[in-house]
């Protein structure tokens, strides 16, 4: 009987706490937050673009992403799809059959994007896009910054240089980012719309297809001889347009004489600022962006629909399905030579990287930038 008796505590003990462990549920934990629970299980497939177009990718978006599921307890798979449409779409099927809860992709076209997402939806796997919306794709959320703010920052920031040196009117030259990135388009609105509304005249206006740098260069050279130097200022669309674009000046002994914009506040595009080969570039924390992309992510895998939906507090119109996509887009910041610290502050890059020169630690020296 006593055995009976210690056989029926024993069962009842172990019911008690299975009980208890079905109680602490993943709702303890704040939605989206770096908790590492074991609760908290399922892999998240993540799909970047290239490393061709912007460092950023590989330099920033990865580790910023992977520290924050690893913080969460979740295993993620990264890839890159190298500007590889095909290869985007071999890396997003074998994410979908290995059975991923949840897929977070940065698409190269939304065509490409769309079958992706078409495909991951058909098997429950909630996408979210990354910086790029993906036009009719049907994405249940879309994590960027706010991209005609981009392009309005870029904007002001021409204008403010070319003030700067007395230049109230004249010529200048757009150098637009992919016409397959939706990103390029609203980048260009901003911009285009503060320069015309300025009093000056875009006298060249071209895409750079793909983003990629060597064409640019290209297509700028060909812009440069067809105008004869009849312009005053170049908006690149983004750090490594203007590169090619300085690139070319420098050869001719113009750098710094001809106002240049960028984009993602890359090292180069950081050094260029502080040197005044260029005069503006763009800050895009990715830290935040890739927490706010996690956080959706986590919410998602969590099961926690209501979680993901309350971080995802505004809308983006996808042009192409005339919906609404529940979004979380984020303020970007003009850096110009004085407020480069502020990138180094927010730990996006160091002063190793920047100030690697004697005139760079001349110009980080004066710039306070330490």
């Amino acid at each position: 009987m006593r055995r009976q008796l210690l056989a029926a505590f024993a069962v009842g003990t172990a019911g008690l706490l299975a009980l208890t462990a079905c109680g602490s549920s993943d709702s303890d934990t704040p939605s989206g937050g770096s908790s590492s629970s074991a609760a908290v299980t399922g892999k998240v497939g993540v799909i970047l673009p290239d490393s061709a177009s912007s460092a950023r990718w590989e330099t920033a978006d990865r580790p910023f992403l992977k520290s924050a599921f690893d913080a969460a307890g979740i295993e993620s798979d990264i890839q890159n799809a190298g500007g590889d449409k095909q290869k985007f779409q071999t890396i997003a099927d074998g994410m979908i059959s290995a059975g991923v809860k949840a897929l977070l992709i940065v698409n190269l076209d939304s065509d490409s994007g769309a079958a992706v997402v078409k495909k991951a939806t058909a098997q429950g796997i909630p996408v979210i896009d990354y910086d790029r919306l993906t036009l009719g794709g049907g994405s249940q959320y879309y994590v960027s910054f706010d991209n005609v703010a981009v392009g309005t920052a870029i904007g002001t920031g021409l204008v403010k240089c070319l003030q700067d040196d007395g230049k109230k009117t004249g010529g200048v030259v757009e150098l637009n980012g992919s016409p397959t990135d939706n990103n390029a388009t609203l980048f260009k609105q901003g911009y285009d719309k503060v320069i015309k509304e300025a009093g000056y005249t875009v006298v060249a206006d071209q895409a750079v297809a793909d983003w990629d740098n060597t064409k640019a260069g290209v297509v700028f050279s060909q812009i440069d001889t067809k105008q004869k130097g009849k312009y005053i200022g170049v908006a690149a669309a983004n750090d490594g347009l203007g590169g090619a674009v300085i690139a070319r000046l420098k050869s001719e002994g113009l750098a710094g004489k001809i106002p240049v914009t960028g984009q993602d506040a890359t090292d180069e595009g950081l050094q260029r600022v502080l040197l005044g080969t260029q005069c503006v570039t763009v800050y895009k924390a990715v830290k935040k962006e890739a927490k706010a992309a996690s956080d959706l992510a986590i919410a998602l895998i969590k099961g926690d629909k209501a979680a993901a939906d309350a971080l995802a507090t505004g809308k983006t119109a996808d042009s192409v399905t005339g919906k609404d996509v529940p979004s979380v887009l984020l303020e970007p910041q003009a850096i110009y030579k004085d407020n480069v610290k502020d990138v180094i502050a927010d730990e996006f890059t160091t002063v190793d990287k920047i100030c690697t020169t004697a005139a760079l630690k001349k110009a980080c020296t004066e710039n306070g930038v330490s």
